[in-house]
């Protein structure tokens, strides 16, 4: 098994373990009251991280590896474990609001309003370039800015509706 195969391996896993995590606390938010906002373009982000995974399988698994590339990819795993361990149980990959729950103000989000989402879009353009993948990145990265352009415009419209706090969108 190549490294790069080791890589995309982990990769996939961690994926799928956050897509566990993300309706554990979605269902719990959910419980709670809240509600989720957007859920329509929600496909469409799986679908854009899915096949940016299949790509890097199909035409990576056997690609040598930038170990630099690779180096700030591992760096970026970082600030996401940050996000997660400040967002706790209201972290999840869908727009959920809970009113009544203050906006997170700490961690990451003490210096930017959506740190996952700068940890997704260098994700997304470094894993590729990690695997000598140069194209893959170009479209990959403009496929996950169209997608976050859509989601950051209703985050962005649901914040501006008084009296609607959101959980700390991841």
């Amino acid at each position: 098994m190549s490294l790069a195969s080791i890589i995309l391996a982990l990769v996939t896993l961690q994926r799928l373990g956050e897509l566990v995590l993300s309706r554990h606390n979605t269902g719990r938010l959910l419980a709670r009251g809240a509600v989720e906002v957007g859920a329509n373009h929600y496909p469409l982000v799986v679908s854009v991280h899915a096949a940016w995974l299949i790509a890097l399988w199909a035409w990576g698994r056997e690609q040598d590896v930038n170990l630099a590339a690779l180096t700030v990819y591992l760096a970026l795993q970082g600030l996401r474990l940050w996000i997660l361990a400040t967002l706790g149980p209201r972290w999840t990959t869908r727009i959920i609001v809970l009113p009544g729950e203050p906006l997170v103000a700490s961690g990451p989000y003490r210096y930017l309003s959506h740190p996952n989402y700068a940890v997704v879009i260098g994700e997304i353009a470094l894993l590729p370039l990690a695997l000598h993948l140069p194209r893959l990145a170009v479209i990959f990265t403009i496929l996950n800015l169209a997608v976050l352009a859509v989601r950051i415009g209703v985050e962005t419209r649901t914040l501006s509706v008084p009296g609607r706090p959101r959980t700390g969108a991841p």
